[in-house]
């Protein structure tokens, strides 16, 4: 087995987080243009003529400018195999990223400097304190007007409820952004424009103890705040503690901007050192070790027509153990079959390239021929064990939706169902009817633009959409329970999965539990399992 431990060994696998509009996208590109994987980082979003970011691929992303699909990345950096998962940073897409979160071992959180912890950080972060994943966190933006950086931190400690230890901090913001000073070198490294996307600008290090030097590069003024908020940083924040990082106890924080390229390598070098290789992963038979073990991986995604040319669907795994070989025989454990996984690759943006070879801790993306679900084992044909599931949340909105022209029926049920299947929608029919009146479910709003949009460019199938007054569902856990006698509410609504589940539907909170008393022994749940 050993001969591939040296590759799993140089592995990371980190998602990025952030607000949308934190910078995220920017910092991708930077990581990337480090690895030497684009020569040019090119302008992420707004005018016509300008490069779209190699992460965003759908054209609705395009129009919109927001992330909505997690991509996959991987680089190269001095040494390391870096996977970047890019989740979408719009509360609308929370579920994809939770699901990405669960293939990745750490998360990257970045924050605007000017706006600090937004709402939709504090979502994602409990995603990561409840898998217990590290958190690194990326202070964007400094070079615009930014909030106090006690202040930042502060809000950080409290919202968040995790310490913070600042391995640099900046010196000035804005127009007076002059550079960060490296705690663990005591140094002050200068700042320099370098927003014309080439990977080095002009960088000087200069002793904090030259007193000299350093009023000369940042002046007397800022000089003075400095030590001053050195002396206030070495009393008041946690000393740096590795054990803690790794177990989601303690964020590491830096600064910088993405935009101008300012303090993007420092941090990458720095996360490198501070984090995990591929870590073992929990199955029913116990702990899976990545270098012990071999092959296995679980289905955290799937993505359906990523390519305009073949309406084709990927399924993305995260390969937990062991290597991958392209032509070898695996067991897809959900549906009991023994299979060659059909074109693995790995895909950069909307560019792929077929893989001959995979270890654990990198993504790769299958061809499916609809056979995978969100959560799915694959593992070597005599093994035989399941990865934990993952948790579908309950939609908050629902709407019927019809199709304009009803000769296209098998279109819009193939459309509607393989965007079901990606995870983003969930969709019910109506209990003792079949496919011809069909409920979709979202947890946000804006899923229901992006179900039209995608139905009608890439199935061509216009639909209407009729909201529906119901905010509530409860999968119902004990399946013995004979629907028709049930005694609900006025406010309910009987409804099935498309695996034939049933479900609730309510309008008022409260309305579940007088169902619960008027129906002894039916049992409700908030989650669905896959």
């Amino acid at each position: 087995m050993g001969n591939y431990d040296q590759e799993i060994n140089r592995r990371r696998t980190f998602a990025i987080i952030s607000h949308p509009d934190a910078g995220k996208t920017t910092l991708t590109e930077k990581f990337l243009l480090y690895g030497g994987a684009i020569n040019l980082a090119g302008s992420v979003k707004g005018k016509a003529t300008a490069r779209h970011a190699v992460s965003d691929w759908m054209e609705i992303e395009k129009e919109r400018g927001i992330s909505v699909t997690s991509s996959v990345l991987q680089f190269e950096y001095d040494g390391f195999c870096i996977n970047i998962l890019d989740t979408p940073g719009h509360q609308d897409f929370s579920e994809d990223t939770y699901r990405t979160l669960m293939a990745a071992d750490s998360a990257v959180m970045v924050i605007d400097a000017s706006k600090g912890v937004e709402a939709q950080t504090r979502k994602l972060f409990k995603v990561c304190v409840m898998r217990k994943i590290p958190i690194f966190t990326f202070i964007n933006k400094m070079d615009r007007d930014a909030n106090d950086t006690f202040e930042l931190l502060d809000e950080i400690e409290k919202e968040l409820g995790i310490a913070t230890c600042p391995v640099n901090w900046p010196i000035g913001s804005g127009k007076k952004f002059k550079g960060v000073y490296d705690r663990d070198r005591q140094c002050v490294i200068t700042y320099s424009d370098t927003e014309k996307g080439t990977r080095e600008g002009e960088t000087m290090e200069i002793s904090v103890n030259d007193r000299d030097s350093l009023v000369s590069v940042i002046g007397e003024d800022a000089a003075d705040k400095l030590i001053d908020e050195i002396e206030l940083l070495d009393g008041a924040s946690a000393e740096f503690d590795l054990d803690m990082v790794q177990a989601g106890d303690l964020t590491p924080v830096f600064f910088g901007s993405a935009l101008t390229n300012f303090g993007v390598e420092f941090f990458l070098q720095h996360f490198l050192k501070m984090t995990t290789t591929p870590l073992s992963r929990k199955a029913d038979i116990g702990m899976i070790s990545p270098t012990e073990n071999e092959f296995s991986a679980f289905v955290f995604k799937i993505q359906a027509n990523m390519n305009k040319a073949h309406r084709d669907r990927i399924a993305f795994m995260r390969i937990c153990s062991g290597k991958y070989e392209a032509s070898m025989e695996v067991k897809h454990v959900q549906g009991g079959k023994v299979m060659r996984l059909s074109q693995p690759q790995q895909i950069m943006a909307s560019e792929r390239k077929i893989l001959e070879e995979a270890y654990a801790g990198d993504i790769i993306g299958v061809f499916d021929p609809g056979i995978f679900s969100i959560g799915d084992t694959l593992c070597m044909p005599k093994e035989q064990f399941q990865y934990e599931g993952i948790p579908t949340f309950a939609p908050e909105h629902f709407a019927r939706v019809r199709q304009v022209d009803t000769m296209k029926r098998k279109q819009f049920v193939k459309g509607i169902t393989q965007i079901a299947q990606e995870g983003a929608i969930q969709i019910f029919q109506e209990f003792n009817t079949g496919m011809e009146e069909i409920i979709v479910g979202v947890v946000g709003v804006l899923q229901f633009d992006v179900l039209k949009y995608r139905l009608e460019n890439e199935y061509n199938v216009e639909i209407k959409l009729e909201n529906l007054p119901y905010e509530h569902i409860r999968w119902i856990e004990n399946k013995e329970i004979d629907l028709n006698k049930l005694v609900g509410t006025s406010d309910m609504k009987k409804i099935k999965d498309l695996k034939g589940n049933p479900l609730l539907l309510f309008i008022n909170a409260w309305s579940v539990g007088m169902t619960l008393d008027r129906n002894k022994g039916l049992i409700l749940s908030e989650f669905g399992r896959d």
